[in-house]
C-alpha cells in the first residue's frame, strides 16, 4: 500500500465494483442450486444503504442433494494423484492472486475490511492454498494416506475469504469431499473464492457450496451421518454444540467424528517496566483496534506493571485518539464497523454495565461514542475499560474493546495463574527486555501462539501456524505440519514425525534459560523402565508397542522456521498434560493400557487410569508407576485430562463421547485403540513462538550475513 500504482490499481477495482451486486446461491455438483431457501440482501456493515448482493440460502432438499453427490464424489476425488490434486489448489492459488483487487474491494464492502485488511486476507488465502498443496506433493501416498470422506467446513465472519479458503484447502489437499459452510454475514467472498476453485479445476461434487444459517443448514449437514469430519472456526459455544451433535455417532472407520475447532480466546499481554514504550503502544494498538478488533487472536487484556502504568497508558490514549474511525472505503480510515448491529449492542452493553460497576471508562477518539453512533454503519469506538481482576471478565468481548491491569513486579506469578485461570489458550504476549521475564511468561502460560515484543496478530501460515488449546481449540494448527493429518482415516505411523521434521531446521532454546519441557527425561526414562519390564514379564507385544512409539513420537526439539527478516518464528510439538486411558479389566484389556501407556509416555505426557486399574499400577517399575494417576471417578468435571484413548467394543466408546460432551470445559477428542498403531499426533499440542529480534537491541544474526 506504499505503492502508488497498486493505490491506483485498487481504487481502480473499488471504482469499478462500487454498484456491482455480487451473489451467492448453493453451488452443487450438478450446477447453482434451484433455491427454495430465502433469498436475502447482504448490506455494508459501514454503509446498510449500500446493498452489496443476495444470498439465496440452501434449502433442507439442497442439503440432502449435496451429500449424496459427495458422497458418490468422494471415491473419485480420493483416488486423483496428491500431485494433481496439489495442482488444482496451486491453480486456484494464481486465480485469486490474479483477482486481488477485485476481492480486496468485496472484502472492504462486505466485511468492513481496511484495504490493508483486505491485502492480507487475500495473501493468508493465497498461502493456505499453496502450503497445503506443498504438503501433500511432498508427502502423501494414496496407498498410505487414506482420508475421511465428506467433510463440513463451517467458517467465520471475521476472515470471510482466508479462514474458509484455508479450511476447504486443507480438506481438499488431504483428498475429501467438502461441503462449505460460510458464515450468513459474509457469504459473497466465500462464493468467489468457490468459483476461482471450481475454475481451477476442483470437480464440482468435490467442493460444495451451501449458505444459511447455522441452526438449519450448519445444523443438518454436520448431523448427517454421512459426515466423516468437521473443521470449525467460531464461537466456544457452538463448538460444543458441534460436539454434542457428533457425539451420537461413529465414523465409517469406527473411530469418533473428528471435530477441528478453533475457537475463541481472553488473549493477554504482559508488559513490565523494562519495556520500550513506544514499542508495547504501537503493538497493543495493532494488537487491539486492528480489524475493529474482531480477530481470533486479538489483544483483550493488556497487563502493565504499575511502575511504568501511567507512562503506557498516557502514550495509549494519545494513539487511540489518533486513530480515524470510518467507511473503510476510504484508505485513511483504521478502524472499520464491527460485523452487524447484534454485535454492535453486545460490545456497547459490556462497556454500560463495566461503567455501571464504577470502572474507568476511555474513549478517546474525536467524539467517542458519539462519533461512532453519527455513522451510519454498526460502528464503536476504540475503548480502553481498567479493571481490577481478569474475573471482572465473564467472556470475550469481540470488538474494538481493550482493557488494563495494573500489576506489581512481585504480582506477577498471580497474574500468570489469572490468565491460566481464564481457560482459554489462544495468544499470548510479552514486552520486556529481560530474558528471564520472557521465560517465566511463556513457559508459566498456557497459549497456543506466543509472541515476544511485537503484536499478536496477524500470524502468517507456515511461519507461525496458528491455533489454541483449552477453551481456545482442539488443536492441530491451521497452516502446520499437523493438521492434514487430522483429516485422513489413515497415515503411515511415522508420518506425524516426519511431517515435524520437514519444517524448518533444529533449533537452539529460543531464549536464554528457556527448557522445551522438564519432564521429557523422566518420560523417557519411564518408557526404558516399562520396555524392560514388558520383556521381563513376557509381554512382547507391550515391549514392541514401546519400541515404535519411541521411534515415531512428533514431540521433540524447537524448530526455526523461514520467517521475516528481525523476526525469530519457532515451533515445537510438546506433550499434552494428561491422557485418560480407558480399557476393559482383564488380561486383554491390561495389555490395550500398557500399550496405550507406551504411547503416552513417548510423547513425554502422564496417563490417567480409571480406579478399577489399581492392582495393575501397582505391578509396574516405580519410575513408571509415578507417572500413572488413578481417578475413581473420571466422568466428574474436576478430573482434568486433555484426550482419551478408548479400548473397547462400540457402545463402550459412545458412552464415553456422550459423557464428555455433557462435561464443561475444554473439547476433549477421543482416539479408539483398535489394537493398531497409535496415532501419536493426537497426544500432543503445538507451540508457536514469535520474537521480534530487532526490539531487543538490534539482530545481531543480521552481522553475519555473507
Amino acid at each position: 500500500l506504499a505503492s502508488e500504482p497498486q493505490l491506483q490499481a485498487l481504487a481502480q477495482a473499488l471504482h469499478d465494483t462500487a454498484g456491482a451486486f455480487w451473489s451467492a446461491t448453493p453451488l452443487l455438483a450438478t450446477g447453482a442450486g434451484a433455491g427454495s431457501g430465502a433469498t436475502l440482501p447482504v448490506l455494508n456493515p459501514a454503509d446498510p444503504s449500500d446493498v452489496v448482493g443476495s444470498v439465496q440460502e440452501a434449502s433442507v432438499d439442497e442439503v440432502q442433494a449435496a451429500m449424496a453427490a459427495a458422497t458418490q464424489a468422494a471415491p473419485v476425488w480420493a483416488a486423483t494423484a496428491p500431485a494433481e490434486r496439489a495442482a488444482r489448489l496451486e491453480d486456484a492459488a494464481d486465480l485469486l492472486q490474479a483477482d486481488a483487487e477485485r476481492l480486496c474491494a468485496l472484502l472492504v464492502r462486505e466485511a468492513g475490511k481496511t484495504f490493508a485488511n483486505g491485502v492480507a486476507e487475500v495473501r493468508e488465502a493465497v498461502d493456505f492454498l499453496r502450503y497445503y498443496a506443498a504438503e501433500v506433493r511432498r508427502d502423501f501416498d494414496n496407498t498410505s494416506h487414506r482420508p475421511l470422506g465428506a467433510v463440513v467446513c463451517i467458517s467465520p465472519w471475521n476472515f470471510p475469504l482466508a479462514i474458509f479458503t484455508g479450511q476447504v484447502a486443507a480438506a481438499l489437499a488431504a483428498g475429501n469431499v467438502v461441503l462449505a459452510k460460510p458464515a450468513e454475514q459474509t457469504p459473497l467472498v466465500a462464493a468467489a473464492a468457490v468459483r476461482a476453485l471450481h475454475a481451477a479445476g476442483v470437480p464440482r461434487g468435490a467442493l460444495q457450496l451451501l449458505p444459511g444459517r447455522g441452526e438449519t443448514v450448519g445444523a443438518a449437514l454436520v448431523a448427517n451421518e454421512r459426515v466423516q469430519g468437521v473443521l470449525f472456526t467460531g464461537s466456544t459455544e457452538v463448538a460444543r454444540l458441534l460436539q454434542r451433535s457428533l457425539a451420537s455417532r461413529l465414523g465409517a472407520d469406527g473411530q469418533p467424528v473428528p471435530l477441528v475447532a478453533e475457537t475463541g480466546g481472553q488473549n493477554c499481554m504482559v508488559v513490565d517496566s523494562s519495556a520500550l514504550t513506544e514499542q508495547v503502544v504501537q503493538d497493543v494498538v495493532a494488537s487491539a483496534f486492528d480489524s475493529a478488533g474482531q480477530r481470533c487472536s486479538a489483544l483483550r487484556v493488556l497487563c502493565v506493571q504499575r511502575d511504568g502504568a501511567e507512562r503506557v497508558v498516557g502514550m495509549l490514549v494519545g494513539a487511540m485518539h489518533e486513530q480515524q474511525m470510518g467507511d473503510p472505503r476510504s484508505l485513511a480510515v483504521d478502524v472499520g464497523p464491527v460485523i452487524d448491529d447484534e454485535a454492535r449492542a453486545g460490545i456497547e452493553r459490556h462497556i454500560a454495565a463495566m461503567r455501571t460497576r464504577g470502572r474507568r471508562v476511555v474513549q478517546p477518539l474525536a467524539g467517542g461514542a458519539a462519533a461512532a453512533g453519527a455513522l451510519a454503519g454498526h460502528f464503536v469506538a476504540p475503548t480502553l475499560i481498567e479493571i481490577d481482576s481478569l474475573a471482572d471478565l465473564e467472556r470475550e468481548v469481540f470488538g474494538p474493546v481493550l482493557h488494563l491491569l495494573r500489576y506489581g513486579r512481585e504480582e506477577l506469578p498471580a497474574l500468570l495463574a489469572q490468565i491460566n485461570a481464564t481457560g482459554y489458550g489462544l495468544t499470548c504476549g510479552v514486552h520486556t527486555r529481560i530474558d528471564e521475564t520472557v521465560v517465566q511468561v511463556a513457559q508459566t502460560v498456557h497459549a497456543g501462539n506466543f509472541y515476544v515484543n511485537r503484536n499478536v496478530v496477524g500470524a502468517v501460515v507456515g511461519v507461525q501456524p496458528f491455533g489454541g488449546e483449552g477453551l481456545s481449540g482442539t488443536g492441530p494448527k491451521a497452516g502446520g505440519p499437523l493438521y492434514l493429518m487430522r483429516l485422513l482415516s489413515a497415515c503411515p505411523a511415522d508420518a506425524a514425525r516426519k511431517a515435524v521434521r520437514s519444517q524448518g531446521s533444529e533449533a537452539a532454546a529460543p531464549v536464554r534459560g528457556f527448557a522445551l519441557n522438564p519432564r521429557e527425561a523422566d518420560a523417557t526414562r519411564a518408557l526404558h523402565a516399562l520396555q524392560a519390564w514388558a520383556r521381563a514379564q513376557g509381554l512382547a507385544a507391550v515391549a514392541q508397542a514401546c519400541e515404535d512409539a519411541a521411534a515415531q513420537s512428533p514431540a521433540g526439539a524447537w524448530r526455526a522456521l523461514t520467517g521475516p527478516t528481525g523476526e525469530a518464528n519457532l515451533y515445537a510439538v510438546l506433550p499434552r498434560e494428561q491422557v485418560l486411558c480407558v480399557a476393559p479389566v482383564g488380561p486383554e484389556g491390561d495389555v490395550a493400557r500398557l500399550r496405550q501407556l507406551a504411547a503416552v509416555l513417548a510423547v513425554g505426557s502422564r496417563a490417567l487410569w480409571p480406579a478399577d486399574a489399581h492392582p495393575l499400577r501397582e505391578r509396574l517399575p516405580p519410575d513408571v508407576r509415578e507417572r500413572v494417576a488413578l481417578a475413581h471417578d473420571w466422568t466428574a468435571s474436576t478430573v482434568l485430562f486433555d484426550v482419551v484413548l478408548h479400548a473397547g467394543p462400540p457402545d463402550s466408546l459412545l458412552g464415553v463421547l456422550s459423557t464428555l460432551a455433557s462435561r464443561s470445559g475444554p473439547i476433549v477428542s477421543v482416539t479408539q485403540d483398535d489394537g493398531g498403531e497409535l496415532p501419536l499426533q493426537r497426544l500432543v499440542i503445538e507451540r508457536s513462538l514469535s520474537v521480534n529480534t530487532a526490539a531487543a537491541g538490534g539482530n545481531a544474526s543480521l552481522m553475519t550475513i555473507g
